[in-house]
């Protein structure tokens, strides 16, 4: 019945295997512009899956190198690529950054190169000295090494971030007398906000004239990034004859009286609204006197006999014989017996004139005198002068209508400040000190309002577009090729539903859309058996359904 109905064609049977090959055979029958469109968007696939692998390996950067100078950096640049390694730079250019995964393997090729070769080279000079040079490029090749050792000793100091160190060696000649002697110049540059102290600075100043022969420590010039030296007191102090030790001492002298005015005025005016400063005069001369007082005994004052002296003298001359000669003349003389003491004259004439002589006695006595020895020394560091200045803020406050006001303060408060000053500072008259206290309105400069950044200028805005720019934008490409080229292309193989090529079939339509165009038939002699297949389509439609899909399936119905 059923081939009764539709007579079987041979382009419908040979149309069969057609439709039910392979995917090949269905590209195969694609238009030429939907296999192009189909190859283009297979390829962007294929791009966007391999750009997204590469940015996602690529995507952590670390740093290579730091604070390289310009010639270190553009050495380790061109290796870099002659190693085909990516780098990029950070902003600013002070770093040079590769991929997380290459830096180590890339600073072992940059060491291995001599790279980085840094700014400071020290005595490795000595080790590529070429033969037959001179004598004067040996002396030049030395004080170039001594001076990159001392620029490497110094800028390990924590506080120094570079250093430069000249030295200046005279030749030495045969005389002594005319020999010059070294000297060396270091300049120091700062972290910022970073500070030498005075025995930094003298330790800098002894590691270069030890590392030095025959140079003495005064020939050493030490100099910050803003010229300011620091080796030695500025002339301002010369002048004055103040070493470092002793200007240190007047800071603290000064610092502590404003501190102590601050602490005072401060609870009554308020914070921030007083400024003061006071200059102090410090005697650092040093005197010494020396003093001997002799207090004379007087009166019944008792006396210390340091030394007695008695001399005596007696000179006896013998009396010339006289008288008459005879037996009493020629008798000796009659002892003495009168006392031994007495005067001369008694003397004599107890020996009844025997002779003539004299006595003589010396009596010579030494008393103490007091002795008073004084030495006097002067303190030194004396406060000889004192000036304070005090400058004290408007009353501030508001009005009725909020606004705010400024009123200056009162002669009758000023003048109460000014005696807390002076009992805060010690004030004396005698001592020449001086105090001001003045009212004046502060000049407050109000801050500019930080400007509000919108949201996509905020940072953390643009650090995530900067990470998601690449991966959204290969998502974008990935849907246009997506939808745009390998969608359209399919659709053009896909086989269409089989109740839409029946409807095409009986409704007589074969370049519909979605059904493959037939082949054109010859018309036949006898269209009887077309119209009623045509009207049992219409009316049972099943049935006719199940006898073509008896035929797509090879079985007879």
């Amino acid at each position: 019945m059923d081939n009764a109905l539709i007579p079987a064609s041979p382009n419908a049977v040979a149309a069969g295997p057609a439709s039910g090959g392979g995917a090949f055979a269905r590209l195969a029958t694609m238009p030429l512009r939907s296999r192009l469109l189909l190859g283009a968007g297979i390829a962007a696939l294929v791009a966007v899956l391999v750009a997204l692998a590469l940015w996602g390996r690529q995507g952590d950067w670390r740093v290579l190198y730091a604070n390289l100078s310009d010639k270190d950096g553009g050495a380790i640049i061109a290796q870099l690529s002659q190693m085909a390694v990516p780098y990029k730079h950070a902003e600013g250019g002070s770093a040079i950054l590769v991929p997380a995964d290459r830096v180590h393997d890339a600073r072992l090729k940059l060491a291995s190169a001599g790279l980085p070769k840094g700014g400071v080279v020290g005595f490795e000079l000595m080790d590529n000295a070429r033969f037959g040079q001179t004598q004067f490029q040996e002396r030049l090749t030395f004080q170039r090494g001594l001076e990159g050792e001392l620029t490497r000793s110094i800028g390990a100091l924590s506080a120094v971030q570079s250093a430069r160190v000249h030295l200046a060696l005279p030749n030495q000649n045969g005389f002594f007398r005319e020999q010059q002697k070294p000297s060396a110049s270091v300049l120091l540059t700062l972290y910022p906000g970073r500070t030498l102290e005075r025995a930094q600075v003298a330790g800098i100043v002894h590691l270069v004239s030890s590392s030095v022969p025959e140079m003495n420590p005064k020939a050493v010039s030490v100099l910050d990034h803003d010229g300011t030296l620091l080796s030695g007191p500025s002339e301002s102090l010369a002048q004055q004859g103040l070493d470092a030790q002793q200007l240190q001492y007047v800071q603290q002298v000064e610092q502590a009286y404003v501190k102590r005015v601050v602490d005072l005025l401060e609870p009554l005016v308020g914070r921030d609204n007083l400024r003061a400063t006071v200059t102090a005069e410090v005697d650092f001369s040093q005197t010494e006197s020396t003093s001997e007082l002799f207090s004379p005994n007087q009166g019944n004052a008792p006396a210390a006999v340091r030394s007695q002296q008695v001399s005596e003298a007696n000179s006896a001359t013998p009396t010339a014989p006289s008288g008459v000669p005879g037996a009493a003349s020629n008798q000796p003389p009659v002892p003495a017996s009168a006392p031994i003491e007495g005067t001369a004259p008694a003397l004599q004439a107890a020996q009844g004139g025997a002779g003539a002589g004299s006595l003589r006695r010396d009596q010579v006595t030494n008393y103490e005198v007091d002795k008073t020895v004084r030495v006097t020394r002067a303190a030194t560091g004396n406060v000889k002068r004192l000036n304070a200045a005090v400058v004290v803020n408007h009353r501030t406050g508001t009005d009725a209508k909020g606004k705010p006001t400024s009123t200056p303060l009162s002669k009758e408060e000023l003048d109460k400040l000014t005696a807390l000053v002076q009992e805060s500072i010690g004030f004396s008259k005698d001592r020449g000190d001086s105090v001001r206290v003045i009212n004046a309105p502060f000049r407050v400069e109000t801050p500019p309002e930080p400007e509000v950044l919108p949201a996509w200028r905020q940072p953390w805005a643009l650090d995530l577009l900067r990470a998601w720019a690449v991966p959204a934008a290969l998502t974008l490409v990935a849907l246009v090729a997506v939808f745009g080229m390998v969608r359209p292309a399919l659709r053009t193989i896909a086989p269409p539903a089989l109740g839409a090529r029946l409807d095409a079939v009986v409704a007589d339509r074969p370049g519909e859309a979605g059904a493959p165009t037939l082949p054109a038939l010859e018309a036949p002699r006898s269209s009887e058996r077309l119209d009623r297949a045509r009207q049992l389509a219409r009316e049972n439609p099943a049935a006719v359904a199940g006898v073509v899909r008896g035929w797509v399936s090879g079985g007879a119905s």
